[in-house]
């Protein structure tokens, strides 16, 4: 993961004080350039530090991921350190994967001991 400093993480500041947004007024919160935001947020959605959303595939609406809020958190270390990306992830990773499965099926309702049916 390579950020650009400062631009990308003050677009990820722009997006979680702000809430979810397009990059005409990512510009204007930033300071930098329209067409600097619009070239840093697909690397970034790419990152999954933000992800578009909205309607429509070419509606240009983002907003901060669960990952883009932890790159902020540790925002400070970003030049300390070999591997930033595994950092913001975190050791429990691979758990929050297996997590997320359990998750799935207890909302499928394929979990186990189901005294409903």
């Amino acid at each position: 993961m390579k950020l650009r400093q400062p631009t990308d993480f003050l677009i990820l500041e722009a997006l979680e004080d702000k809430g979810r947004n397009v990059a005409t007024n990512l510009a204007a919160h930033t300071g930098k350039s329209r067409k600097n935001i619009n070239t840093r947020l697909p690397v970034l959605e790419d990152y999954g530090l933000v992800r578009k959303i909205g309607p429509a595939d070419r509606s240009g609406l983002y907003e901060i991921t669960a990952t883009g809020k932890a790159a902020l958190v540790y925002q400070d270390q970003y030049d300390d350190v070999d591997d930033f990306e595994s950092l913001i992830e975190g050791p429990s990773a691979d758990r929050s994967e297996q997590d997320g499965d359990t998750q799935a099926s207890f909302v499928r309702g394929e979990n186990e001991g189901n005294d409903d049916e």
